[in-house]
């Protein structure tokens, strides 16, 4: 049976070292999972964890941001595929382990979506200290979601946005047009796509055009009209036309964003919406 407790100190960051490394040996593993887990647990506790006979154990050792070089160098030869996509995931894993893992096709069942996926291969492609070479190279995979998560790393270079602006799946597109590195004009390419996700993805953008925003403001989609309407670069015209929208949820966000003048404002709180009444004077009084 589970020692919750146990669980509980092993897992508490103000846990002194000595009872730290006393349940690190612990008979059950949750605890050592725990352990392995604690923001607090130093990295000797750790490379005896990254030992563990249970995978799990492993697992959270490689997630650990308290891992170094020689623990995920270790694990990123793990038997165990969940371990090595721990440790594909974690930011303190050196370009050269990235590398090695950018060929890892350990593949697990995503039960929401009925297929296969690539974890380790996404979980690098994620990762931003991942080589331009390998973000290049998992951005052309056979698989959508390892080319959606290449094209969301930060350092995905520009170029390859472009290219990638007109993937076949709009799960890749919906990636690009959530990227902070991601052009205008890519923005207003992906403004006209004909997928709602894509198109609400660059409503949320802050880099998105007012001209884009504008355009987007005008289709019949009421959520995305609600994220232009919190989108803080869309411009005072539109937030103007917003502010009559006949979606309350609309108007109740056009009383939130900053950009709405105080005038527009006013006009909200004489709203015939209880909600959007009650943002507007929040605004105000605020």
């Amino acid at each position: 049976m589970r020692d919750w407790e146990k669980e509980k100190t092993a897992s508490d960051p103000d846990t002194e070292r000595e009872e730290l490394e006393k349940l690190a040996k612990d008979w059950d593993w949750h605890v050592r999972r725990a352990v392995a887990l604690n923001s607090s647990a130093p990295v000797e506790i750790l490379r005896d964890l990254a030992n563990d006979k249970v995978q799990w154990v492993r697992e959270a050792a490689a997630g650990s941001p308290h891992a170094d070089g020689e623990i995920l160098d270790h694990l990123s030869e793990d038997g165990d595929g969940f371990v090595r996509a721990a440790v594909a995931l974690n930011h303190a894993a050196s370009p050269e382990i990235l590398l090695d893992l950018s060929w890892d096709e350990m593949m697990d069942f995503d039960y929401s979506l009925s297929k296969n996926r690539y974890i380790t291969q996404e979980a690098v492609a994620k990762n931003p200290n991942a080589p331009e070479e390998v973000i290049r190279t998992l951005s052309e995979h056979g698989d959508e979601h390892v080319r959606a998560a290449a094209v969301s790393n930060p350092n995905v270079p520009g170029d390859v946005l472009f290219k990638k602006r007109i993937d076949l799946s709009w799960a890749v597109r919906t990636s690009i047009a959530r990227s902070p590195q991601i052009s205008v004009e890519i923005l207003d390419f992906l403004a006209q796509d004909r997928i709602q996700d894509v198109r609400a993805a660059v409503a949320k953008n802050p880099r998105t055009s007012a001209d884009s925003l504008g355009g987007l403001a005008m289709g019949r989609d009421v959520d995305i009209r609600v994220k232009v309407a919190q989108n803080q670069s869309t411009d005072i015209k539109t937030l103007v036309v917003l502010s009559q929208d006949w979606a309350w949820k609309v108007r109740e966000q056009v009383a939130k964003n900053p950009s709405t003048p105080e005038d527009v404002v006013r006009t909200l709180v004489e709203d015939v919406d209880q909600s959007v009444k009650k943002t507007a004077r929040a605004r105000l009084e605020g």
